[in-house]
This record gives structure tokens, sequence and C-alpha cells, in this order.
């Protein structure tokens, strides 16, 4: 059987699967504005000037995001091909989705009330977000070369692997420090309203992380063979 139209459309700068391209850098530009939220805050201790602003761009950046993926599924035609199976493609499209969304429910963990983050955490706090926020950004180059990869850009299925193990390999550091910072939270002296404020918000931050390692085994499903 001859197909016309699919191969023109995969090789389409607007092909669906570009599209999650575009769809990722807002997500990645509002996971960096997080960053810099979580720095703002420890150096306000709990009282940032920039912050209400900070959490304002990455929601703006979110609402972005969600017109992209709106976008990517109200125009995928009825008769396109994909090189990948649609479950694949959507769960992924709903995974990278939640990457910001989880970033979100964090900052507004620290919103809902001023917590002065005791000294102890700062830097533990700082790293865990950066460990995060690197864990992400790899998601950026699998995601490209799984897209080049499938669009027959490339045929080094070795390297685009090696990308995919990557974000695993950095969601493993982000499970470690999540667990070694939880334990260090629950043996603080801190008040009741501060522990669990404190403890949701690094869960918030470890599902951004746990959000990017299920991208990457989505990757990984739509090169398999």
């Amino acid at each position: 059987m001859f197909f016309r139209i699919p191969f023109f459309g995969l090789l389409s700068s607007h092909s669906p699967l570009r599209q999650l391209l575009d769809h990722y850098d807002k997500i990645a530009d509002g996971v960096k504005l997080m960053e810099e939220s979580l720095e703002c805050y420890i150096g306000g201790d709990g009282h940032c000037k920039a912050f209400e602003d900070l959490t304002r761009e990455v929601d703006a950046l979110e609402d972005q995001a969600d017109k992209i993926k709106r976008s990517i599924r109200n125009h995928l035609p009825k008769g396109l091909f994909l090189p990948v199976d649609r479950t694949v493609f959507f769960d992924y499209t709903r995974r990278q989705d939640n990457i910001l969304d989880e970033g979100q429910k964090a900052l507004n963990v620290l919103f809902m009330r001023p917590l002065s983050i005791p000294l102890e955490f700062h830097k533990e706090m700082l790293e865990f977000v950066a460990e995060v926020t690197e864990t992400v950004k790899l998601l950026r180059p699998a995601l490209e070369s799984t897209v080049d990869l499938l669009h027959w850009k490339h045929y080094d299925r070795a390297a685009t692997k090696d990308a995919i193990r990557s974000v695993r390999s950095s969601h493993k550091k982000v499970f470690k420090r999540y667990h070694v910072l939880t334990s260090h939270i629950y043996n603080a002296e801190v008040g009741f309203k501060d522990f669990h404020q404190l403890v949701e918000f690094v869960e918030e931050m470890y599902s951004v992380s746990h959000n990017t390692e299920g991208c990457a085994d989505l990757l990984r499903a739509m090169i398999a063979k």
C-alpha cells in the first residue's frame, strides 16, 4: 500500500511530535522560574517582594503550555499516521504537562502562608531544587533526539537511549536526596505548620522530577522495537 500524505506530514515542522518540543520549552521556562522563586523566597526569609511576580509568571507559562497541549490534541487529523502509538503519545503529553502543574503546587504551598525556612535547610533545599531542575533540563535533548529519530533525521538509536537514560539517572539522584531531606525535616525541631509546609513542598518538587522520569519512560516506549 502506498501512503502519500503521512510521511510529508511527519517531516513538517508542524508535526504533532515536533509540537511537543514547543510545549516542553514553556514547561522548562516555568521550571527555571520555580528555581528562581525558591532562591528569592529563602533569601527573603519567607517574604520576598519578587516572589508573587515570579509565581504569576509561572502561571502564565502554564497557561501557554496548556494552549499548546490543546492545539496538539485538537488538530490531530484522524487520518494522520503517527510513528508512535496514539495512547503513548497522549500519555506523554499529559505527563509533560504535569511537570509544571506539580511545580505550581509546590509554589502554592510556599505562598499559602509566610514560612521562614530554617537556616539548616537552605543549602539542602536549594541543591534539591537544582537537581530537580537539572532532570527537567535533560528531558529536552532526550525528547529532541527521540523526535529526530522517529522523523528519520538521524539513525543513532543508541545516542537517543543514552539521552533518555540520563534523565533516569538524574531522577535517581533526586530520589535519594528527597529521602534524605525528608528525613532531616522529620527530625528537625520545627512547628507543626512549618513542618507540614516543608514536607508538602518537598513532595511536590519530587513529583516534578518523577513526572519527568515518566516522560523518559514513555520516550523509551516510543522507540521500542
